[in-house]
C-alpha cells in the first residue's frame, strides 16, 4: 500500500471497494491511484485464487480484455512515427489481400471502430482453435456492416485485423513487437501476451456467477488470447510504468501522435463520436479531458480512466465477469478529488464497450 502525504481520505476508499465487492461477489480486486507518474494509493482485495486462498496484490496479473486494444494502437502509432504505417493509407496497402470490399478502409478507420467491420459472428466457436491466417480468412467474409467513416460500431474483429497488419508491415508476432517496443522499455516486467500453458507468477483465475453463485471462467481455446483486440496480462506495478510512459516521449516521441490517440472521431456527415484509437473519449464536469477503456474476457473485468491535464489516472482489475470496474473506477477518482468527477453519460452507452468474445465482449471497453 502507497499513501500521500496529501490527505486524502483512502480509509473511504477502502471501505467503498470493500462493500461494492461483497455486492457484487467480486472475489479479488486491485487498483491505484496514480498521481504525476507515482502510485499514491494501491491496494489489493479478496482474493486473486478463491481455491487456494490467495490473496490479490499490486502484483498479481489479471486478464486485460480489450482495455489491451490501446496496446495495440500505441503500436500502430510507433509504426506511424516509424514512417512505416500511414493512418489514411487504405489498409489493402499493407493487406494486399483484403477484400474488395474494403477498397476505402484506412488504418484510422480500424483504429476508431468505423470502418464496418463487425464483431464476433454470433455463431462463432470459442471452444475452437483458430490461428491468425484462419481467422484472417473468416474476417474477409464478413460483410461489412456499413461504409467506412459513415458511423461508429465497436469492432473486435477490426482490431484482430490491426494485430495482422503490424504482423504483415513488421515480420513479427503483434505481441512480440510490444514485448519489445513498449512492455520492455518501459519496465513493465510482468506485462505479456496471455498463455494458458506458461507459468506465470500471481497470475489470478477468472470467475463468473451462474446463478449467483461464484463458478470457474468458462474454458475458451487458448489461441484466442494471441489476438490484438486485447489478450493481455497486466498487473498494477505494470500499469504505474505504462502510465510513465504515457506522460513522457518514451514510447511516442510526438505529443501530436496522443494527441491523435486521444482525439474524437470525426464521422464522414461531420458529428464525432466519443472515441479515439483504442481510448474513449470524455470529460469532467469542469472540462478536464478524459480517456479512458474497460476490458470484459474470461472471467475478468479491467477499467483505466485517466484525467490528461492533472496527470491523475485510476486503474481497477477485478477477477468476475459480472464485475462493474467502471463505475468504482470513476467514483474512486471523484473520492480521491471531487473536482474530477465525470460529466453524466449521455447514452448510458459506454463507449468502447465490447467485445469480443464470451460473453459479446472479448474485451470490452
Amino acid at each position: 500500500m502507497h499513501a500521500s502525504s496529501q490527505n486524502h481520505n483512502y480509509h473511504q476508499i477502502d471501505e467503498y471497494i470493500r462493500s461494492e465487492m461483497k455486492k457484487q461477489k467480486i472475489p479479488g480486486l486491485s487498483m491505484a491511484i496514480i498521481k504525476n507518474n507515482q502510485m499514491v494509493y494501491g491496494q489489493g482485495y479478496g482474493y486473486s485464487n478463491l481455491e487456494h486462498q490467495i490473496p490479490a496484490k499490486l502484483e498479481t496479473v489479471y486478464q486485460s480484455g480489450s482495455m489491451g486494444k490501446q496496446f495495440t494502437a500505441l503500436a500502430v502509432m510507433i509504426l506511424v512515427e516509424r514512417g512505416l504505417i500511414n493512418l489514411d493509407t487504405r489498409v489493402k496497402e499493407y493487406l494486399h489481400d483484403a477484400p474488395k470490399a474494403w477498397k476505402n478502409i484506412t488504418v484510422r478507420h480500424l483504429l476508431t471502430h468505423t470502418a464496418g467491420t463487425t464483431d464476433y459472428p454470433s455463431d462463432f466457436d470459442y471452444q475452437q482453435d483458430n490461428d491468425e491466417d484462419t481467422m484472417w480468412k473468416m474476417i474477409k467474409k464478413i460483410p461489412l456492416d456499413f461504409q467506412p467513416g459513415e458511423q461508429y460500431s465497436y469492432s473486435n474483429l477490426g482490431y484482430v485485423t490491426l494485430g495482422i497488419l503490424i504482423g504483415r508491415v513488421t515480420g513479427e508476432f503483434y505481441g512480440d513487437f510490444l514485448q519489445k517496443n513498449i512492455f520492455q522499455p518501459l519496465g513493465m516486467k510482468t506485462a505479456r501476451i496471455i498463455s494458458e500453458s506458461d507459468i506465470v507468477a500471481n497470475r489470478a483465475s477468472g470467475y463468473e456467477l451462474v446463478n449467483g453463485k461464484v463458478k470457474n471462467q468458462e474454458w475458451v481455446a487458448p489461441s484466442l488470447n494471441s489476438f490484438a483486440d486485447g489478450a493481455l496480462y497486466l498487473s498494477i506495478y505494470d500499469m504505474v510504468r505504462y502510465e510513465v510512459g504515457l506522460n513522457s516521449n518514451a514510447i511516442l516521441k510526438k505529443q501530436t501522435s496522443f494527441d491523435q490517440m486521444w482525439t474524437a472521431v470525426k464521422l464522414n456527415d461531420g458529428t464525432t463520436y466519443p472515441y479515439g484509437f483504442g481510448w474513449s473519449t470524455d470529460e469532467t464536469i469542469n472540462g478536464l479531458r478524459v480517456v479512458k477503456h474497460g476490458g470484459t474476457w474470461q472471467g475478468f473485468e479491467t477499467f483505466i480512466v485517466r484525467v490528461l491535464n492533472a496527470n491523475v489516472t485510476v486503474v481497477v482489475f477485478a477477477n468476475l465477469d459480472e464485475a462493474d470496474p467502471e463505475t468504482m473506477a470513476t467514483h474512486i477518482l471523484e473520492m480521491y478529488d471531487p473536482q474530477f468527477a465525470l460529466k453524466p453519460s449521455v447514452d448510458g452507452e459506454e463507449e468502447g464497450e465490447d467485445d469480443d468474445e464470451e460473453d459479446d465482449d472479448e474485451e470490452d471497453e
